[in-house]
């Protein structure tokens, strides 16, 4: 597909994303693939993270996580429609095909295909959905490959405050009232270490955990020097409540990745 009838079809999804349009190639160039990819039928977009292939694949994208879509009830979050929407119009001005570059971890416990996603020009979609403020950037061990990259295009989509950066802020651990994913400001208070990981204690009802297997990720003389720094990490809060000790944090965010800590102060 020519460079012309790419903007033709990019066109179509409205005058916000042909604004930022060359930002978001520029980014997404960053993470280049690793050669020509073979193409493959894309039936559905499920959400703004996840592809059903023509033969019956389910594909979770590395990388980003884009807000709920509603379901059982519960209103869609913000942005979620405009990020599927976005990702089904990359899709079509692929032509309907992505090439793909499965992660190290194959499949999730759903049994989706873990994977990059680029279209036919060698566009990486997870960092043209981050660089437009339609997801969040994660990083889940060990397919953190393109992290960097990601970690730009979400930088760029927060900085112009685009999508779910318009109105998100990082959250107090006193201000959770249920499991899921999101984003925290917390100071921390303590720092443990012990044969299942580290454990960084919040200023707050919540307990960060990085496992053991995950130390190579990490420079550990760094999380000793955490105490009394706040850190902005974010990931899926577990609600622990009845399975701890009293006096035990209630919430616990895993991490696997350096990524995921944020930023630190």
């Amino acid at each position: 597909m020519g460079f012309s009838e790419h903007m033709k079809k990019a066109s179509l999804v409205g005058a916000f994303f042909v604004s930022v349009f060359w930002h978001v190639s520029t980014l997404a160039f960053f993470c280049p693939p690793p050669g020509r990819l073979p193409l493959v039928d894309v039936a559905r977009v499920i959400d703004g993270d996840t592809l059903r292939l023509a033969d019956g694949r389910s594909v979770r994208l590395i990388g980003i996580n884009t807000p709920e879509l509603g379901r059982d009830g519960r209103r869609a979050e913000p942005y979620a429609v405009a990020a599927q929407r976005r990702l089904q119009a990359l899709v079509n001005a692929s032509d309907g095909r992505v090439g793909l570059v499965v992660g190290r971890e194959r499949k999730d416990r759903y049994g989706r295909v873990l994977a990059h996603a680029y279209d036919a020009n060698g566009i990486n979609l997870e960092a043209s959905l981050l660089a437009e403020g339609l997801g969040f950037m994660v990083a889940l061990a060990p397919n953190t490959a393109l992290v960097a990259c990601h970690q730009r295009a979400e930088q760029h989509g927060r900085h112009e405050r685009l999508g779910v950066w318009r109105k998100q802020t990082p959250r107090s651990p006193q201000s959770l009232r249920q499991g899921g994913f999101t984003l925290i400001d917390a100071k921390v208070a303590r720092v443990e270490r012990n044969r299942s990981g580290y454990w960084l204690e919040m200023d707050g009802p919540l307990v960060v955990h990085i496992p053991a297997q995950a130390f190579d990720a990490f420079d550990l003389r760094t999380l000793d020097a955490l105490i009394g720094k706040r850190l902005e990490p974010r990931g899926w809060v577990v609600d622990r409540r009845g399975r701890v000790a009293a006096g035990q944090a209630r919430w616990m965010l895993r991490i696997t990745h350096p990524a995921m800590l944020g930023r630190f102060r």
